[in-house]
Parts: structure tokens; sequence; C-alpha cells
């Protein structure tokens, strides 16, 4: 009975306390809510402002407009330096009051932007203003040619088509020009970005960038080395072939070969090995209606996104195609230049996958959550569309071809797209060790660093001609830092996607001959598992609810390396 007693007035001394701790959670809670609401009050319109101003600079490429699109970025950059909001928020979490799954998803979202931004607004000045200076200067760069300036789309069709030795790599050194004028300013950027992220405690901008997109540097290394065992074997075999057919076509013997005698700038994109001219059926044709009306066969409205785009090349206008949501609110974009051809359909049917996402996002989200899940999210969306691009059975469908034409098309068609699902990995390979090498040594010699990468990972040779910063013409490295690995993130999330829809949806058919043609179901199956849910939980649980799996390269390494190649997979974090 004594113990009880005591039992009893122990509880009601400790009432008042736990009261108070109560009202103090409370408080705090309360607090939270009202941060969310005059945030979103506050930033929502500057975000959309800094958005349509980036947009104009973009399609006019004019001095003023980057000016005010630096000024506005630096604007919205600073409200995040608030060190007083960010110690708010680090008080916040510590405390655990917030238990709503969708305040807390906010939370931690809106502590990790905060947190890339805690140092000097003088600094985060500099860095805004010379990463805008460098992009306007890619944007408005053209590479010269006996004196005369060539687009971006020239040297693409000469190092796609050209037979003309000397004309190749008279166009692929013009490309590296930019690379040449920038290199400087870069590493120049490169040392801000590092001070920046050492004063808020981390090894180099490398680490920040990983930590602040919520990925873990060791799996992340983990995975691509994984990814290179299962693709150097595979990759070898391909560019064995790629370099006896380019090697025949131009003249050259196969231990001659240079960057120039492949058919892009980077060796970044699968090669057309056959004769046949996979453009010839889009001659003429309208990409944008075509394309338009394949989203809409799949139950995804694509034409408000086009009705306020920028699709066809003009002077000033960036040379590189993109996507961007203005306001969450469905105001979605892509700058594209457009051409009827083969890489401008696949490039087409990515932007807008893009846009999809971006457009189909739940609405009813909370304004900070209304974004794609993760940049590998809405890539990997963006590549499970492109590569419709290398399908015969695709062009059948769309009445470009005839039967018998489809039927000459379909092994080519099968072989670029597997080549490009191995080149790209094996190009991705070395974007993601020169950033990180970039980041922690910007001192090194980076042309060395480069080439050495490029022969390990793509096996090619280095020329005495190559002038040097030719790495710096890689746009990537200046405008979406520490960004690059996402794509083959993304291909690794698409070939899982493209497997979990063909289990869902074509149960017995063979996943290499789905196009997804004229099935609404394939629209809302990616309504519903991949775009409503927005940034509403991390990324690691979104995987397993859109595909039946955590991230990993298997399902790539079944669809472009071959069965035999799948084998062990990198613990997942």
């Amino acid at each position: 009975m004594q113990r009880t007693l005591n039992v009893v007035l122990t509880l009601l001394a400790a009432a008042p306390l736990l009261a108070a701790g109560n009202r103090e959670n409370n408080t705090m809670l309360n607090r939270f809510h009202d941060y969310l609401r005059a945030h979103e009050t506050r930033v929502a319109p500057m975000e959309r402002e800094a958005n349509l101003a980036w947009w104009e600079a973009s399609t006019t490429g004019k001095e003023e407009a980057y000016r005010r699109q630096s000024e506005l970025q630096t604007k919205l950059e600073t409200v995040y330096t608030d060190p007083k909001a960010f110690a708010f928020l680090k008080e916040v979490r510590a405390a655990g009051v917030v238990t709503d799954p969708l305040e807390n998803r906010q939370l931690d979202r809106l502590y990790l932007t905060y947190l890339g931004r805690q140092i000097d607004p003088a600094l985060l000045g500099k860095m805004i203003a010379a990463s805008s200076a460098i992009d306007q200067k890619f944007s408005t760069f053209r590479g010269k040619v006996d004196g005369k300036e060539v687009t971006d789309n020239r040297i693409a069709e000469v190092l796609a088509d050209s037979r003309d030795r000397q004309e190749r790599k008279t166009y692929w050194l013009a490309s590296k020009q930019v690379g040449v004028a920038l290199a400087s300013d870069v590493v120049a950027l490169v040392k801000l970005r590092n001070e920046a992220a050492v004063k808020l405690g981390f090894r180099d901008y490398y680490a920040l960038q990983l930590a602040l997109n919520e990925q873990d540097e060791a799996w992340l290394l983990s995975l691509f080395d994984e990814l290179d065992r299962l693709t150097v074997g595979p990759f070898g075999e391909a560019k064995t072939r790629v370099d006896q057919v380019q090697g025949g076509r131009l003249g050259v013997a196969t231990g001659g070969l240079m960057p120039w005698h492949y058919t892009d700038r980077f060796f970044q994109e699968g090669p057309n090995l056959s004769e046949l001219d996979m453009n010839a059926p889009l001659a003429g044709k309208d990409l944008t209606k075509l394309v338009a009306g394949f989203y809409r066969g799949i139950g995804l409205d694509a034409d408000p996104i086009l009705a306020r785009s920028d699709l066809y090349e003009h002077s000033g206008k960036n040379p590189h195609a993109f996507c961007t949501d203005i306001d969450r609110k469905g105001d979605v974009r892509a700058l594209l230049n457009i051409e009827a051809n083969q890489e401008w359909l696949g490039t087409t049917l990515h932007e807008l996958g893009h846009g999809v996402y971006s457009y189909y996002v739940d609405r009813s989200l909370p304004y900070f959550l209304r974004t794609d899940n993760h940049a590998f999210a809405t890539e990997g969306v963006a590549m499970l569309l492109e590569r419709l691009a290398n399908n015969a059975s695709f062009y059948r469908a769309l009445g470009l071809v005839d039967e018998p034409t489809s039927a000459k098309l379909a092994g080519p068609m099968r072989e670029k797209e597997r080549m490009a699902g191995l080149v790209f990995s094996r190009w991705c390979q070395v974007m993601l060790r020169f950033e990180k090498e970039l980041y922690s040594n910007p001192d090194q010699d980076l042309d060395d660093l480069w080439w050495r990468l490029v022969r390990r990972y793509q096996g090619l040779q280095r020329p005495a001609e190559a002038p040097r910063g030719s790495w710096a013409s890689k746009i990537h490295i200046v405008t979406v830092p520490v960004y690059y690995h996402n794509y083959e993130l993304g291909a690794l999330y698409a070939a899982q996607l493209h497997a979990s829809i063909c289990r869902d949806l074509y149960p017995g058919q063979d996943p290499a001959t789905v196009i997804y043609l004229g099935n609404p179901k394939v629209g809302a199956y990616l309504r519903e598992k991949v775009f409503a849910s927005g940034a509403s939980v991390p990324w690691q649980e979104f995987v397993k609810a859109s595909t039946g799996e955590a991230l990993s390269p298997l399902a790539f390494a079944r669809q472009f390396a071959g069965p035999e190649r799948a084998g062990t997979v990198p613990a997942q974090h």
C-alpha cells in the first residue's frame, strides 16, 4: 500500500513537469507550422521569378537576362543562409516533436537545403556569380571552323555521319574550344565551392553535395565498382565491334582510332553500326506532334508542356536541352532544339519524360514536397521513355515505316540500344570519378586525370592534338556539379521500372518488345507509383515501392550486359 502511495505521489509531483514539457513541445510544433506557412509564402514567388529569369536567359542569351537571373538566384539562395532559421530547424529535429510523415519529410529536406547554404553570403554570391558567368559563356559560345562559328547540331552531324577524317578531327577540336576558354574559370569556381564546403565541416564540395542529396559516398562508389565489374567485359566486346566498324568506314586501323573517329564528341552515345539510315524514317516529320501523340496514348498529356516550350534552334539560345518546373503548379517547360532525326526523337521523349513527371506530381502535396523524389528518379523516367527511339516496333506502330523496313531496322536498333546502355554506363564512370578527384585536388593536372579515366573506362586514346582544358567542355561540371552519377543511377532505376511495368502490365511478354504505345495503363502506373508521391518519402523507400526492390545494377545488367553477367550486388544503405 505504501509503495502504491509513493508511486501516486511521484506521478502527481511529475505531472506539472510533464504538462510543461507537452506545452513546450506543442509550442515548438506550432512554431514549426507557422514557419512552414511563412517560408512557402516567402520563397514560392521568389523561386518562380528566378526560374522565369533563367528561362529568359536560356532562350535569349541576353546579358541583362543572365544578370537578372544571377541577382534573383542570389537573393533566393540568401534566404537559406539565415543562421537563426537553420538553428530553429536543428532544434525541431532534435526535439522530435514532428510526427506527421509529410511534415517530417519537409523538415528533413528544408534542413538539408539550409545546411548547404550556411556560408558567408559574400562567398555564396561569388559562387553564384561565377557559375552564372560560366553558364552564359557556355550557352552563347560557338566553336569555330575555318574562322566561322558552327552550331552544336552541326558538330553532332559531322561526328555522326562524315567519312572525311580531317573534317571529323576539325569539328571535334572545335567542340573543345569552349573548354579551353573556360577551364581556368571552372577551377576557380571549384575552389570557391570547396571553400564553402570546408567551412560547413565537410571534406570538400563533393562530399557536401552527396550528403545534401542523401547519398552515401561509400555505397555509391561500391555500386559503381560493381557496375564496372558487370559491364567491363560486355563493353570491351561492344567497343571491339565499334572499332572494327568505324575503322572500316573511315579507313583507319583500329589501333589508330582517336576520339574524333567516334560518333559523338565524348563517346557517350550508342553508335549506329549498320549502314541503315535510322534518320530517314523521320525526315520531314513533325517530331513534336509524334511525341505528343505517344504521350497522349499512354494517358499522359504533354500538350500543356509543349505549349510553353521553346522547341527549335535560334540565335542566342542555349544549345543544351533541358526541362524545368517553373512554379510547382503546372507551368512546366522544355528547351529543345529539335531537328527531324533519331537523336532529337530520343531527346524530345527524354525531356518530356521529365516534364510529365513534374506535371503529374500530386498538387495537393505541400509545396516543398511537390517535386520529383530524387534527381535519379526523374532521370530514370526520362531514360525509360527515351529508349523507345531505338525500337523498330515503335517506329512501325507510329506509322513511320512499313513492316519490311521495321524488320530490317529491328536488329540494328536493338544493337544500337544495347551499345547505348553500355557506352553511357562507362562514360558515367569517367564523370563520377573525375568529379570526385576534381574536388579532392583541383590543382592537379586535370587533363592528365581526364585522359587516364577516359582510357581506363572508355578505352579511348589521348590525342597529341587534344587541347588542354578539353575536360571543361562538359557543361554539367559547372551547371549541375556532383550530379552526373545520377544519370547512371537513373539508368539503373529505368531498367528496374521497365521490368516492373512488364511484370505487372505485360506478363509473359519479352520485355525487349514492350513499347507501351496506346496503353493508358502505363501512364496510370507511372502517375500512381512514381509521379504522385513527389518527394514525400526517402528515395530508398520510393524505389522499393515503385519497382519492388532496392536500387541495384542487376536489372540493368540483365537488360544490357546479358543475364549471365548479373552477379552479386553491393549492400544497400
